[in-house]
């Protein structure tokens, strides 16, 4: 096997043996066979758009195939095999479909008539011969961004499949992604071809945003300040972990008067400020961190625990109180359908729960971009009278390799006079600080989940506006983590929009050449991160 697609990647080069996350070199493999079905189905896919033929069928799937292949998603074998099946079936009905319309059948691409093994250990074996399928004759710099859009491609893949599942779709993002993936053996392109095919990825995924900004908001309100306990009630318990704000209110309806507290954990806790979750009274508050004490934290809990998304490491030590839906999969872990909870519940009630109430203090969330927009006068009002000097937006994914400590050094440094935005399961190395406020404004404001980088994006083009000058004008510093491949889409998405001197880290991806990082650090004035005093002061000293 081989994976660079996360940050915790083996020795900062690649996983060779066994992943980091977990995967398996099996898995690995499937995975890698599956991108490449999902390369062939594009191809298809491309000529019959050029011919009229569409199928928001084999888009949607598409979307949810290259999601599935995102770190910690899915481990599942058997789940794999289906899907690489699948591809295979929809590439050649659709094949037909684009032939009977006088559109291209025939392509240089053997994804394209690829044809799966028989049985799971042969469809392994052709994993291992294709490996990561990008063009592996192309020189290095181009490898590199053909390894940067596929892995910005999963990111985007997978807002949008959360966005169809909310009933919010655009032909655009899907066009796209078939587009990007079939030109992954496109010979004819050139280096710069590749930059501007690479930021096309931060641009689809930019709309991939929006439009999952636009379905949890118009299904659930726009977000508004909430205190959120950090402690728990006694009784019986389910913690929800991941991003799925459907499945969290499938969840609420279903547990409703039978005596079981909702709890959320990692990227679901902003999902206290959604008005139309809050309402629910079982509904109480927030258990634990997303990465630091994961494990630690899910074998302690005394209730059922509902996974959403990619968020976890190791679950074999408590398999048989977790749940998982949608994509998520690991093998011996119960999975569910979609909003059919009865066995999380069931489970729910035959455990514990927790013997007595605990109050462990609370943390503020709500803060995207109606809420900060709504006191907008005050912010601008903050700056022109130097009570605001600086704004921070540091975000991103959290992780268990060293080197993290940084961000929460970074915000305790940042000086009294600087307000701190913050997004996405980064936070949770520090989101329980007390920060204090400014003129009544909170130094520490909880814009949401990873995707709601796009609410962040709408401040800082308001903020722009109000102060008439370019967002890169603005006293904002952009401070990223990242983790994973919706990290990957997200930092893309602002390049696209012009943000230049963004500094990132731990490190920098094992996938991006020497050369490949001068064309960002010449264009877009991308950092790397050193020190939180040498940041400071730099960025400081020169505002």
């Amino acid at each position: 096997m081989f994976c660079n697609q996360c940050e915790q990647t083996a020795q900062g080069t690649g996983c060779t043996k066994f992943g980091v996350c977990g995967k398996t070199p099996q898995v690995a493999a499937l995975q890698d066979l599956l991108t490449y079905a999902v390369r062939g189905l594009s191809q298809v896919a491309v000529a019959g758009r050029k011919v009229g033929v569409e199928d928001l069928d084999v888009d949607r799937f598409t979307a949810k195939a290259i999601f599935s292949t995102l770190t910690n998603v899915d481990f599942d074998p058997d789940r794999f095999e289906a899907l690489i099946r699948e591809a295979v079936a929809k590439r050649d009905a659709l094949k037909d479909r684009v032939a009977a319309a006088g559109g291209q059948t025939s392509f240089d691409d053997p994804a394209a008539t690829f044809a799966p093994a028989a049985d799971l250990e042969g469809l392994v074996k052709q994993g291992e011969e294709v490996g990561l399928p990008i063009d592996w004759d192309r020189d290095d710099d181009i490898k590199s961004l053909q390894e940067t859009t596929l892995y910005g491609l999963r990111g985007t893949a997978a807002y949008a499949d959360h966005a169809a599942i909310l009933g919010h779709e655009d032909p655009s993002v899907y066009a796209f992604i078939h587009e990007a993936m079939a030109k992954l053996t496109d010979k004819s392109l050139g280096l710069q071809d590749w930059v501007g095919l690479t930021l096309g990825t931060g641009e689809a995924n930019l709309k991939a945003m929006e439009l999952l900004d636009a379905g949890n908001t118009g299904r659930f309100g726009h977000p508004v300040p909430t205190e959120v306990p950090l402690g728990h009630k006694k009784g019986k318990a389910i913690l929800v972990s991941g991003h799925d704000l459907q499945d969290l209110k499938d969840l609420l309806d279903q547990t409703q008067g039978k005596g079981i507290t909702i709890y959320t954990h990692g990227e679901m806790l902003p999902a206290h400020g959604y008005p139309e979750l809050k309402k629910y009274d079982h509904f109480y508050g927030h258990y634990g961190t997303a990465w630091q004490n994961q494990k630690k934290e899910f074998a302690a809990f005394p209730g059922a625990i509902l996974m959403t998304t990619n968020c976890i490491q190791d679950p074999k030590a408590y398999m048989e109180n977790i749940f998982t839906t949608g994509l998520v999969g690991w093998p011996g872990v119960t999975h569910v359908a979609n909003g059919a909870f009865g066995p999380v519940i069931e489970r729910a009630l035959a455990l514990p729960g927790f013997a007595e109430d605990a109050d462990n203090g609370s943390v503020m969330v709500g803060f995207a971009r109606n809420a900060v927009l709504g006191v907008a006068d005050k912010v601008i009002e903050g700056v022109k009278a130097g009570a605001i000097k600086h704004f921070f937006l540091v975000g991103g994914c959290d992780g268990a390799k060293p080197g993290r400590n940084y961000y929460t050094e970074f915000v305790e440094k940042a000086p009294a006079d600087t307000v701190i935005l913050t997004l996405a399961c980064g936070k949770f190395r520090f989101f329980d600080k007390k920060l204090g406020d400014i003129g009544g404004i909170p130094r520490l404001l909880d814009v949401g989940q990873c995707n709601d980088a796009y609410s962040a994006v709408q401040i800082a083009v308001a903020l722009a506006n109000a102060f008439e000058c370019e967002v890169n004008d603005l006293p904002l510093s952009l401070v990223l983590s990242w983790y994973e491949q919706k990290a990957v889409s997200i930092l893309l998405s602002l390049l696209h929009l012009g943000i230049k001197g963004i500094r990132i880290g731990p490190t920098l991806p094992a996938f991006i050449t020497p050369n490949v990082l001068q064309v960002l650090v010449d264009n877009f004035d991308l950092k790397p991160i050193s020190t939180p005093d040498e940041d400071l002061q730099a960025i400081l000293g020169a505002a």
